[in-house]
């Protein structure tokens, strides 16, 4: 029987990304920085994206939605309360530890409620383009309050 591997394996490699090489020349959103690792632009072929998310102490992204992609997270390091949906009505506090998904066209938005420490994600995407669709200001201008921030 032959071996399914044999064909691929002979040309596979192994790329390592060091974080000097992380390009911040990346789709962005205000109020954060994501570094790709793992992208075309790191001449690695793949059909994913992958790589750091930062926010400052008492800082907050823009309201974006990343198109087609469905979203991993994975919190390295400190807090960040997300809020998504049409209104932003519904919320989440996640912790260094925690694993994230956010699925496809979903309007979003993370909030590092800490005023001294940043938070830290790493975030897979699942196509290697990385889309970062930054909605206006006041996308969600209809909502009437915005939800308290929880631990």
């Amino acid at each position: 029987m032959p071996n399914p591997l044999a064909s691929h394996s002979v040309h596979a490699t192994i790329s390592v990304i060091r974080p000097e090489q992380f390009d911040p020349g990346t789709a962005q959103t205000f109020g954060s920085l994501r570094l790709a690792a793992i992208s075309p632009g790191q001449n690695v072929e793949t059909g994913l994206w992958g790589g750091t998310f930062l926010v400052e102490p008492g800082a907050r992204t823009g309201i974006h939605h990343h198109g087609e992609q469905e979203t991993i997270v994975y919190v390295l390091e400190g807090s960040s309360y997300v809020r998504w949906g049409e209104h932003g009505e519904n919320s989440a506090t996640v912790h260094a530890g925690d694993f994230l998904h956010v699925p496809a066209w979903l309007p979003h938005q993370e909030i590092n409620p800490s005023l001294d420490q940043p938070f830290r994600w790493i975030v897979v995407r699942s196509t290697s383009t990385p889309i970062v669709v930054n909605l206006p200001d006041d996308y969600w201008q209809s909502t009437t309050a915005a939800p308290s921030i929880e631990s």
